[in-house]
C-alpha cells in the first residue's frame, strides 16, 4: 500500500517530474538531465511530509491570503482558521494540507483527486492532471462547485525556484498591488518600471512580496550556472503572477494565479474583472493548464 510521502515519478526523454499526492498533491521534483529546475523535495520533508518543502503546491479555492480569516459574499459570511503558523492569516486555500488521491498514473501522465466537504465554507472538487512530454510538462486544473450556494473561486500553482548567481527573471504585466501589513495585498496600480520584469533581471535584493496583475502569461526563469531555464505559460484565466523573494532565503517563487492576491477581502473585489474572481454555482466548474518547458541554454 502507497504511503503518505511515497512519491509518484513520472519521465519522458530527459524530462522526469516526480509528484507528492499524499503531500498536498503536490509536485516534489522537476528535472532537465537530472538537474532540478525547481527547489527539490528533501529527504526529511519528505518523511515528515512537510508540504512548505515541496517544489510546488495546488492553491485551491483560492490563491493568496484572506483577510481577517473571513469574507461575505452575497449575504454570507465565510469564515477560516489560520493555517500557516506563525502567520494570521488564512493562505492559499484549503487543498494544499490535504492528501490527494491518485486516480490513474502510467509512465508520463497522472491525474491527482481531492474531494472537500466544509458546509461551512467551501464545498468542492479538485482535479490535477499532469502530462509529460519532451517538451515540458502540463498541469491542467479543474475546480467543481459541489457546495449548494454560489461561491467565489480561483486556483493557482506556488512554485519554489532556487535562488543563485546568474538567475534571471522576465515576464511582462500591467500593473502591480501595493504590499499592505502582514503580507496583504492592496490597492492596485500602474506597474512602475523599477519593479518592471519585462526585461530579464536577477530576483531583487530587497523583500518583495507582490501580485503583478494583467500578466500576459509567460514567464521565464534562466539558471546560468545550470545551463538551463524555464518558461511557465498559462491559459488565459490565469491573470497574476504572485512574485516573492526574500534575499535572506536561497529560493523564491513565481506564482501563477486565476484570482488578484486578497481580491476577497477588497471593497468591489468579487466585481472587478481585473480581479478575475470567478462565481461558480452549483456543479458549475473553472479549468485552466499551465506549461512548465524547460530549456538548454
Amino acid at each position: 500500500m502507497a504511503g503518505a510521502s511515497d512519491l509518484l515519478d513520472l519521465a519522458a526523454g530527459a524530462l522526469a517530474v516526480s509528484l507528492a499526492p499524499g503531500i498536498g498533491g503536490s509536485i516534489a521534483a522537476l528535472r532537465l538531465d537530472g538537474v532540478d529546475l525547481l527547489r527539490p523535495l528533501s529527504e526529511t520533508d519528505r518523511r515528515n511530509g512537510n508540504v512548505l518543502g515541496v517544489a510546488s503546491f495546488p492553491m485551491i479555492p483560492f490563491a493568496n491570503r484572506i483577510g481577517g480569516n473571513a469574507f461575505t459574499f452575497e449575504g454570507r459570511t465565510v469564515r477560516f482558521a489560520a493555517n500557516n503558523p506563525p502567520e494570521n492569516f488564512h493562505v492559499h486555500g484549503t487543498a494544499w494540507h490535504r492528501p490527494w488521491t491518485v486516480v490513474s498514473a502510467d509512465a508520463s501522465s497522472a491525474t491527482l483527486a481531492l474531494a472537500v466537504t466544509d458546509p461551512d465554507a467551501y464545498c468542492y472538487q479538485a482535479e490535477q492532471q499532469f502530462q509529460l512530454a519532451d517538451g515540458g510538462l502540463t498541469l491542467t486544473t479543474t475546480v467543481t462547485n459541489t457546495g449548494a450556494a454560489r461561491m467565489p473561486f480561483g486556483f493557482g500553482h506556488h512554485p519554489w525556484f532556487p535562488r543563485e548567481d546568474g538567475v534571471t527573471i522576465a515576464f511582462d504585466a500591467t500593473h502591480f498591488h501595493l504590499n499592505e501589513p502582514e503580507f496583504m495585498i492592496g490597492k492596485r496600480i500602474a506597474l512602475p518600471p523599477e519593479l518592471s520584469f519585462g526585461e530579464p533581471r536577477p530576483p531583487p535584493d530587497f523583500w518583495l512580496c507582490s501580485d503583478y496583475g494583467g500578466w500576459e502569461g509567460s514567464a521565464t526563469v534562466r539558471f546560468a550556472r545550470r545551463g538551463l531555464g524555464l518558461t511557465v505559460r498559462g491559459d488565459a484565466v490565469f491573470r497574476h503572477l504572485m512574485v516573492y523573494a526574500d534575499p535572506a532565503l536561497d529560493v523564491f517563487c513565481l506564482e501563477p494565479q486565476t484570482n488578484a492576491s486578497c481580491a476577497f477581502n477588497r471593497p468591489g473585489g468579487f466585481d472587478d474583472p481585473l480581479d478575475n474572481v470567478v462565481v461558480l454555482s452549483p456543479g458549475e466548474r473553472m479549468r485552466g493548464a499551465l506549461r512548465l518547458a524547460p530549456f538548454r541554454i
